[in-house]
């Protein structure tokens, strides 16, 4: 029987410069070869989970803020209007980079209402998470190579019993959590709460990462801390 052969070729002008375009003979009992050209260059590259460039990049949240402290109400309208809760955020982190989540902090930036998240990678690198508020969509990931050399930190990571997403949790009864940090400061490493509880009053507690016990930030400790941001 008389074999045919069907030639497909693409319809469309390649876009990227040096791209063409491909014809292929295929034959009816479905074989085929290139014929002409090279195969054109995919336009985007889709980086690992974890390398440490961003999969968005500059992305905008699903919930849109003015960064502003009208009345003096900035972290009780972020509180209302996250939809996305801090341990959620912590696990949204970690798909992203696996690791071990540092810190968490619901704020609004050009982005609109988001998530930062801060993760020692599993390639010992330290990672910021950018993540939307509203249904924890990673926004932006880069590396932060400002905190390579911060020992005193990944020791205490390494040695903890209780991770961000736990102390969170812990905290929850006191109000929304807005932010997680591991503090190191005050003699021995602590996770660091802040709530905002319905009736707007901030809350500032410690979760041992140890023992999970939580506490109250003393007094006098978050008077220090308040005079060594000025």
């Amino acid at each position: 029987m008389k074999r045919h052969l069907i030639i497909a070729t693409a319809a469309a002008a390649a876009l990227v410069a040096g791209g063409t375009v491909t014809a292929v003979a295929v034959s009816a009992d479905g074989s085929g070869s290139a014929r002409s050209g090279a195969p054109v260059s995919a336009a985007h590259d889709t980086a690992p989970a974890g390398s440490g460039t961003a999969h968005v990049q500059d992305g905008s949240s699903s919930i849109r803020m003015q960064d502003d402290d009208a009345n003096g109400q900035k972290d009780r309208r972020e509180a209302r209007a996250a939809k996305v809760s801090a341990p959620d955020a912590a696990a949204a982190a970690l798909k992203a980079v696996p690791g071990t989540v540092s810190g968490l902090d619901l704020d609004v930036d050009r982005a609109g209402l988001v998530w930062e998240a801060d993760v020692l990678g599993k390639d010992g690198k330290w990672h910021e998470v950018t993540l939307d508020a509203g249904n924890a969509r990673v926004l932006n990931q880069r590396i932060d190579h400002d905190d390579d050399d911060d020992a005193d930190e990944r020791a205490a990571l390494r040695n903890a019993h209780t991770d961000a997403a736990s102390a969170a949790r812990t905290a929850a009864p006191h109000g929304t959590v807005t932010s997680v940090d591991l503090d190191d400061d005050r003699g021995k490493a602590v996770w660091e709460v802040e709530t905002l509880a319905k009736d707007g009053k901030e809350h500032k507690l410690v979760v041992d990462p140890q023992s999970a016990k939580l506490s109250a930030v003393p007094a006098q400790a978050d008077d220090d801390n308040d005079g060594a941001d000025d």
